[in-house]
């Protein structure tokens, strides 16, 4: 598929994106639009979007791509899926309710309250750090593509191409914000689940599968094993590993992360918010099998036509960009773009409610919505456009792995603190933090885990950690606050 034709798609999809941006905000553009889309979205509109966002791109090149990986990932991803599903229920059943009671905007305001001033603007700077690494990271998938199959081909460089991205996104979103982001990623959730189905079509078509000859042909390969309960110690495929490590991320990434929850604070009663999590819940766990079931496929039509490639990352975009014909390629690309941008235009929206809120105190004052507020927040929107720029830059220079392993591994060390302060405030009400010294507990458990994870094989008798490393991080942070609390006093009534 010829590159011009690649790059008048995308044009043509971001233009469509625009339109409804000019759309959505052309009655009311100010701050309340912005950060809560005026707390007046539908449930089923923000679950189905949410989809979008939860997955992006990583999960659509990444995720088949590890299917056959050496180290021989198969389908073990499934048993982390398993526990983002469970984590989504706790999100539902114990983090909403409280956020909604609390009439939150920004969700590490509850910190502040719960422990006090210093560890809301830890808890908040987590988040910030964390989502515009992660979201680098996620975009930084999409450019390489862009990059390799497009803009390649007519001399861009790859900071240019990560520039227009950034730009692209920036130009439909600074105005509407979530109001915006709820009709577009539904749009582009719409488009991510509409291309996994018809690739699984267009590559069964191509080895001459019907669809119950696929299941067949997936379930006698050898990447469909799904259940690993080996090597407890060495193995990081570990059911109990890669299940907890799915919980508690889920509850990090999801509940305790600005991004997702701002869309499910959009809504008017916590019913609603609640009955958006169980349906995103059931739809997120079904796509996921399908993603699977693309990374199979897609390694037997490798092993069929003798193709190879240097990085896992790199199968999927490579034989449907150049070996399954022109309109699979269009829907490749469909989907991976909406995959994607859907995901970096609501972490930029995040990120710039956060700093608004957490940190220039929009939500104490009293003229959030005048002219002068509203240009503050597009100087913040631009500015975190700025640094995903730089992130990207750096990550492009030092990446050798797979996107989607070093995804989790940053989070597992950025969002266990958040864990920690989180349990604290929620279950210990006795004991009052040393609020100064919060930053510093913070920062030195990540620390530990990293020298933890070094030298665990040696320390503990050959054990290797995976995504369960955000459990120990959220302990060891939780027994930092503890040790440097102190038992709240009470004055006794006269």
């Amino acid at each position: 598929m010829s590159p011009g034709i690649l790059l008048t798609f995308i044009i043509g999809y971001f233009l469509v994106l625009m339109v409804i941006s000019w759309i959505t905000s052309k009655k009311s553009s100010d701050n309340d639009t912005f950060f809560v889309a005026n707390r007046n979205s539908k449930w089923y509109l923000v679950a189905f979007g949410m989809i979008g966002t939860a997955l992006s791109g990583v999960t659509f090149i990444s995720v088949p791509g590890k299917v056959g990986a050496p180290s021989g990932d198969q389908f073990a991803y499934f048993q982390f899926i398993l526990g983002n599903a469970v984590g989504f229920i706790i999100i539902a059943t114990v983090l909403l309710p409280l956020y909604y009671r609390m009439h939150l905007t920004s969700i590490y305001s509850y910190i502040e309250g719960a422990l006090g001033k210093w560890s809301y603007k830890t808890a908040a700077g987590i988040f910030l750090i964390s989502r515009t690494i992660g979201s680098s990271f996620r975009l930084y998938l999409v450019v390489i593509v862009l990059q390799r199959f497009i803009f390649d081909s007519y001399g861009v460089p790859f900071a240019a191409t990560v520039l227009i991205c950034l730009l692209l996104i920036w130009s439909y979103t600074f105005k509407g914000g979530l109001k915006t982001i709820i009709i577009t990623d539904s749009l582009q959730t719409l488009f991510l689940v509409s291309s996994v189905f018809l690739s699984i079509y267009f590559i069964c078509r191509s080895l001459n599968y019907d669809i119950f000859e696929a299941a067949e042909a997936i379930k006698n390969s050898s990447y469909s094993k799904v259940f690993f309960f080996e090597n407890f110690l060495t193995s990081t495929f570990h059911f109990s590993k890669q299940f907890l490590g799915g919980l508690f991320i889920t509850v990090a990434m999801t509940g305790l992360d600005q991004d997702l929850m701002q869309k499910n604070l959009s809504m008017k009663t916590i019913g609603e918010a609640q009955k958006n999590m169980f349906s995103f819940t059931a739809i997120f766990v079904i796509i996921n099998i399908f993603f699977l079931s693309v990374g199979a496929l897609l390694y037997i039509y490798a092993s069929r036509n003798g193709i190879s490639v240097e990085k896992t990352d790199y199968l999927y975009p490579t034989i449907a960009l150049k070996y399954l014909g022109i309109l699979p390629a269009m829907v490749f690309m469909l989907g991976l773009t909406a995959a994607t941008f859907a995901t970096t235009d609501s972490a930029l929206t995040a990120l710039t409610t956060s700093f608004c809120v957490d940190f220039l105190n929009f939500n104490k004052r009293d003229d959030v919505n005048s002219k002068k507020m509203v240009n503050v927040r597009h100087y913040v929107h631009i500015a975190f456009s700025g640094l995903m720029f730089l992130t990207i830059i750096i990550f492009n220079s030092i990446n050798n792995d797979a996107v989607v392993g070093a995804i989790f591994r940053v989070a597992s060390y950025t969002y266990g603190p958040l864990l920690g302060l989180y349990a604290f405030g929620l279950f210990v009400s006795n004991r009052q933090v040393a609020d100064k010294l919060v930053p510093f507990v913070c920062l030195i458990s990540p620390a530990v885990c990293y020298f933890l994870k070094a030298h665990s094989a040696t320390w503990l008798g050959g054990y290797v950690f995976d995504n369960e490393l955000i459990i120990v991080n959220g302990l060891i942070t939780f027994a930092g606050l503890f040790l440097t609390s102190k038992t709240k006093t009470t004055v006794a009534a006269l």
